[in-house]
């Protein structure tokens, strides 16, 4: 009798699994938002405040890379791995060439589109006048690696669709060193300042790029051909579909980042702290946030390929295993930050080059009152990912709209009108507090349909 190799995303341990893609997934997540921290940490060392707000600045167009790369990879990873846990071994592989395709092609469209409107746009992200010269030194050398940044975030999920989740931590994880050590190089040694600091970033991401590219010429599940890579609209719009719910929480994060600089500017100008110390400090602080957040959404994201592969083979029970499992390692992680956040805001925030009596207070306010609810920060991201995991993608993309626009930008643009900037700072914990408790009630329905369809199941079989 001849033995059937039964794929281990059906068999294996969900904890072990966890292990395998979560900690890659969480590494290379890590290693996106540390990209934009030690820029920061470097730039504010050596430029200082005004340095820092332009990071803060330029911080939409990275949001809107790793936005394009999610869209394309999360929803090519998805849709392969529901095809390969039907059965339908033929269609799978136009994903992952379909989804590779639409990384480079967005990515060349971002790097021109920057080039060509930059000053209008870094006026639009907020960007205060002692700020601008800094910010677009910084991202006109930094747009040509939008390509390979792209490339390379989302050519992470396809290897971890084919079972590599290593390889993508070790693609990832090599460009930060590269952009760490010539930061180091180029802003600290060699005093390059702003342009330093791009050019670092840029080496790195390319290094990266180019290695995504030799993995896909040996991809393991299946084999890719020339064909493959072909556009095919009906594919592509399958990919965005399911990619969709990740690029919308990232746009909506982009246009709460625009929104919040704005604000900053408008009414820090108005109080004792200026227009550029509340866009600096918030520019910290939502940055060092994002590694809270990319450890969760590495989570979310390790879970996916066991989450798609069991929904589509009907194993429902796994499908919440996954899901829970990646909750609960989120929930250690978010009170944990939400512990040290309280404790030591002003010890953080000087890592980052010296500032003013007033930098410092306003830091530690903003990092205490905003983040008040962080130790709920888990629930949004692995939520709206479950349910693009399992080819939900309305629900998943409704979902990444409520944390970041439904309950965030109302309160930031109606509290200021009475609180003034401290206004901006009670909106962080409304949207956090409101997006949990939505979250939890569409899982909790979903999981009741789950029941459901076990039920029938059994009573077919």
């Amino acid at each position: 009798m001849e033995s059937v190799k039964v794929n281990p995303l059906a068999s294996a341990p969900v904890s072990k699994l966890m292990i395998k893609f979560g900690i890659p997934s969480i590494v290379a997540m890590l290693v996106g938002a540390l990209y934009n921290i030690v820029d920061q940490l470097f730039i504010g060392n050596s430029v200082g405040t005004l340095g820092n707000a332009a990071t803060n600045v330029a911080f939409p167009l990275s949001i809107s890379c790793i936005s394009l790369a999610l869209l394309f990879g999360v929803g090519a990873a998805s849709c392969f791995n529901l095809h390969m846990g039907s059965g339908d071994k033929e269609k799978a592989p136009y994903f992952i060439g379909n989804g590779t395709t639409m990384l480079i092609v967005s990515g060349i469209l971002l790097m021109l589109v920057t080039n060509f409107f930059l000053d209008p746009m870094l006026k639009v992200f907020g960007s205060p006048d002692d700020v601008f010269p800094l910010a677009r030194e910084y991202v006109k050398i930094t747009a040509y690696g939008f390509p390979f940044l792209i490339l390379t975030t989302g050519g992470g999920h396809l290897m971890r669709a084919d079972g590599s989740p290593k390889m993508t931590m070790i693609c990832s994880l090599l460009g930060a060193v590269i952009n760490t050590v010539l930061d180091a190089l180029f802003v600290m040694k060699f005093g390059w300042g702003m342009a330093g600091a791009a050019y670092a970033t840029i080496i790195g991401q390319i290094i990266s790029g180019i290695m995504v590219i030799v993995y896909l010429f040996r991809f393991k599940s299946v084999t890719l051909e020339l064909k493959h890579f072909m556009i095919k609209f009906n594919c592509i719009f399958k990919i965005m579909s399911i990619g969709m719910a990740s690029f919308i929480n990232q746009i909506a994060m982009m246009i709460v980042q625009i929104v919040l600089n704005n604000s900053l500017k408008k009414y820090g100008a108005q109080s004792e702290f200026g227009d550029s110390i509340p866009i600096a400090c918030a520019g910290i602080i939502m940055k060092i946030s994002q590694i809270v957040f990319a450890i969760i959404i590495g989570l979310g994201q390790g879970a996916q390929p066991i989450e798609s592969f069991n929904y589509g083979a009907k194993q429902y029970k796994r499908v919440r295993e996954a899901y829970g499992l990646a909750m609960k390692i989120g929930a250690v992680i978010a009170i944990a930050s939400f512990v040290v956040f309280q404790i030591f805001p002003e010890q953080i925030i000087s890592f980052f080059g010296k500032g003013s009596e007033e930098y410092y207070r306003f830091g530690v306010s903003f990092f205490r009152i905003f983040l008040f609810f962080m130790w709920l920060s888990c629930i949004q991201p692995i939520t709206s990912i479950f349910f693009t995991s399992i080819g939900k993608p309305v629900k998943g993309a409704v979902l990444s709209l409520t944390r970041n626009i439904i309950f965030f930008i109302p309160p930031l643009l109606i509290l200021p009108h009475f609180f003034g900037i401290n206004g901006i700072l009670y909106t962080g914990p409304i949207a956090d507090f409101l997006a949990a408790a939505v979250n939890v009630i569409l899982a909790v329905w979903e999981f009741k349909i789950m029941k459901k369809q076990e039920q029938k199941l059994l009573l077919c079989s």
